[in-house]
């Protein structure tokens, strides 16, 4: 009995020496903190390379853009929503990847839009054929700089994000459509008519909240009409008793990593 008990003591106390170290493996920390400068302007992002990650091999990189919410200067809001989906042990094995999530600060947006806050739902004026703001435009010369690394994929780079960075999704694949192979939008919405430019049979698979009301699920819609119209391939998943927290329900779609990393863009 003594021995039993003392085997049972030992086993417990080698759980409970492993458990911390588990536990690490699966906290955001594991994003590093970094930042891209680019003359007088810095744009904060968090990275998370894959496990035994060798610059001799080649990763596929997503990028993750945050919602208003998130917006600030501590360079950790962003990781709020959506990071525990590449942190999970299962996925970083399945899909060993390089993943970012940068941070607009408060005064700024990922799209060119203006939003009108005093109704409900907001009303959004999108001006994405305009410049860039200052934050989309560090981010696509992050990415630039990123994606000629010689250890990333250049053929499996993804975009998506969520509300404000759903807008944003849809805008940067409007100004950089040669650098995507699929994104995924969640409760955002742009002018349709930037989906002309997106390259044909680009995928996208879309997410909104039927009773959202801060972004209509109607500008969801017709991105997806403007896209599948234009030759790409728009897939839509609409849930009927999601508010604008539709991320919740998306980030927990079973087939979402696969579906993405299965994408591959077209070479030249």
């Amino acid at each position: 009995m003594k021995n039993r008990l003392k085997y049972l003591l030992i086993t417990l106390g080698s759980i409970l020496l492993l458990l911390p170290l588990s536990l690490r493996a699966q906290t955001k920390d594991d994003f590093k903190r970094e930042q891209f400068i680019s003359e007088n302007d810095t744009l904060n992002y968090r990275i998370l390379f894959p496990d035994n990650f060798s610059e001799n091999e080649k990763y596929p990189v997503v990028l993750v853009l945050h919602g208003a919410g998130e917006r600030g200067d501590d360079n950790e809001a962003q990781l709020v929503h959506g990071s525990d989906l590449f942190l999970q042990a299962e996925n970083r094995k399945k899909f060993p990847a390089i993943v970012i999530f940068p941070q607009a600060p408060k005064n700024d947006y990922w799209a060119k839009v203006e939003v009108k806050r005093d109704t409900m739902p907001f009303q959004f004026n999108f001006k994405n054929k305009e410049e860039p703001t200052k934050s989309l435009d560090l981010v696509m010369k992050m990415m630039d700089s990123v994606i000629n690394q010689k250890f990333v994929d250049k053929e499996k780079v993804y975009v998506g994000g969520l509300s404000m960075g759903g807008m944003g999704t849809y805008e940067l694949l409007y100004k950089k459509p040669e650098m995507f192979a699929a994104a995924f939008a969640i409760c955002g919405g742009a002018n349709p008519e930037i989906a002309q430019d997106y390259p044909k049979g680009f995928n996208i698979w879309i997410f909104h909240g039927e009773k959202d009301d801060i972004v209509p699920p109607a500008l969801s819609k017709a991105m997806a009409r403007s896209i599948n119209h234009h030759g790409g391939n728009a897939k839509v998943s609409l849930y009927p008793d999601d508010n604008h927290n539709s991320w919740d329900s998306a980030f927990s779609e079973p087939y979402l990593l696969p579906w993405l990393f299965s994408k591959e863009r077209e070479r030249e």
